[in-house]
Formats: C-alpha cells, structure tokens, sequence
C-alpha cells in the first residue's frame, strides 16, 4: 500500500452562493455538502427524525423534517431560493416522495438549475455477467431495482412536460470511509463466498461526489449516467484484501450453495452485470479517483488514520 500518495483534491463547483435541498440527507448527500460547502453554497436537508435536526444544524445544514406524511408546510416558501436538488430518498410503491408531494411545486421553481436523482443499477437486472450501458433497456428483477426505476420514470415524465433539469445517476454498491469491506472485517461479519463468474459493481464516495459536482458543473438535462469503478470483481476478492491490508487472516471460501446467507444478502447474487462507466468520462470529464477497489480501500484506510490521528 502506498501510503505516500496524494489524496484526491475535492473537485469545488464553478459557482459560489448557491443553495443545494436534499430530499434525503444521507452518506452521499452529506459528503457532497461539505464540499459545496467549502465553495459557500448553503443547504437544506430533510430528515425524518427529529434528533438528527439538530445534528445537521450544528453541521451547518438547515434541517427540514419531511416523510410521505409530512410534505413541506410552506413548499413556494421554503424552495424559493433553492438553485439545486439532490433526490435520494429510498422510493415506496407509489415511487419517489418527494415526486409525490412536490412536483408541481419544483416545476414552478424560478431558480433552478439542476436536480440530480440518485437511482441504482440495480434498474438494470440481471444479465448473465456482460456489459451494460446507459443504452442498455432497464429490466429489473429486484423490488428495489423495480421502484428506482419508477421513480426515474416519473421524474423523466416531469422533464418532458415542463423542462425541469433532471439527471439521472445509477449508482453502483456505495462505499467510502466508515462504509466499505474494512468495516466489515473488523466487525467480524465478512465471509467470503464463492460463486463463479459472478462480480458486484462498486464505487467510492469521491468518485459520486467528484460526477456529481462534474453535473453540476456542466448541466445536461434528461442525462442518465453509470457510476461504477473500472473494476467489476467479486466480493471475496475485496474482502480478502481488506483483510490483508488489516493485517488480519482471511477468511476461506465458501461454496454460494452452501453459504448460510440472509434472505436479502443472497438477493444481491441474483443479479450478475459488469457497468460500463464510459460516459461519466466522456461526457463529464471524470477522471476516477478510485478505478478497483484495491485504490479505494487504501484510501479509506488512510483517511481513517488521518480522522484518528486528529482525535488523539
């Protein structure tokens, strides 16, 4: 591990004094505000949980509680300086909530000028192990991925009708520091099952807040991107490197067959795709900070170190 390198610099937006709302105040739309932040963008986000309000207001972030049964009480009000949504809201039956509740309301938004939708490639189903792209036909095999791909449908409705600056971003397995294969291991809860051919699609927090900003950046309304690593690889191979870089034996190979698996976690198997990532690049500019898991679990080892280092 090289633990000489260069940490990634945090790409900033072209403009300063804007306002970001995020439907859904979570690990991406919270890494993505302390970058926005740095440039002097306010932010809003929701939450449903009344204690964590004031964990975002000492974190600089105007909290609003929102759910399905709490819609914003004043919306013209409340989003009328708003230049910036991020969605990312997990959708129920119905589809995306804030959708639901508000698309009237963020069509007759006089400021804005971008949203972004955090979908899944999930949307994509299961396809034996190939390649797919944005021009791939979505066929979802998974309740989660059937919703996602609802909701893309309703915002991508809303964009025909009245313009508004939706993009769309399919997000591969999310990890990060505090959030990746390293956490697992030191719980105790990582085991590394094998089933031939088969590879999960992952991408690190950076490389979603670097696109992101890169959207941001460079507005492409009714756009669908991927976002995934170069390196579609199965999950024994990360968890086995994570062990090594803890310094830690690995844990041996299980048949799938004969794994002992949570209904949800083997859910995860059914689908088998490598994502293409080619038009973040293209289209974006985006050059991954991360491209294999190799680079991003070393970075999120070092910035763990860094974080612990502060605090002693």
């Amino acid at each position: 591990m090289n633990t000489d390198a260069i940490p990634p610099k945090p790409q900033l937006p072209n403009d300063k004094d804007k306002t970001l709302f995020c439907f859904g105040y979570g690990y991406v739309a919270n890494a993505l505000a302390e970058i926005l932040k740095l440039s002097g963008w306010s932010v809003i986000g929701t939450t449903t949980d009344e204690s964590k309000a004031d964990i975002l207001a000492q974190s600089g972030v105007k909290p609003i509680v929102f759910d399905s049964n709490h819609p914003l009480c004043n919306p013209y009000e409340t989003l009328e300086d708003v230049t910036h949504i991020l969605l990312s809201i997990p959708p129920d039956d119905r589809g995306d909530v804030a959708y639901m509740l508000h698309d009237d309301d963020i069509a007759r938004m006089k400021n804005l000028e971008w949203i972004g939708y955090l979908s899944t490639t999930g949307v994509y189903g299961n396809r034996d192990g190939t390649w797919v792209d944005e021009s791939s036909m979505p066929a979802p095999t998974s309740r989660r991925g059937s919703l996602r791909y609802k909701a893309e449908q309703q915002w991508l409705s809303l964009f025909k009708d009245t313009d508004i600056p939706i993009h769309i971003f399919r997000l591969s397995g999310i990890y990060g520091p505090g959030r990746s294969a390293l956490d697992s291991v030191r719980a105790g809860h990582s085991r590394r099952v094998d089933k031939p051919g088969h590879a999960f699609n992952r991408i690190h927090i950076d490389d979603i807040v670097q696109t992101l900003i890169a959207s941001i950046n460079q507005p492409n309304p009714g756009a669908i991107y991927n976002l995934a690593d170069d390196n579609p690889a199965p999950s024994h191979e990360v968890i086995a490197y994570a062990c090594t870089l803890l310094g830690v034996d690995v844990p041996p190979l299980t048949p799938f067959e004969e794994a002992d698996l949570a209904p949800m976690v083997r859910s995860f198997y059914k689908d088998n795709k490598r994502i293409r990532n080619a038009l973040i690049k293209s289209d974006l500019g985006v050059q991954l900070f991360h491209p294999d898991y190799k680079s991003g679990l070393e970075a999120c080892l070092k910035a763990e170190k860094e974080l612990q280092d502060l605090i002693e």
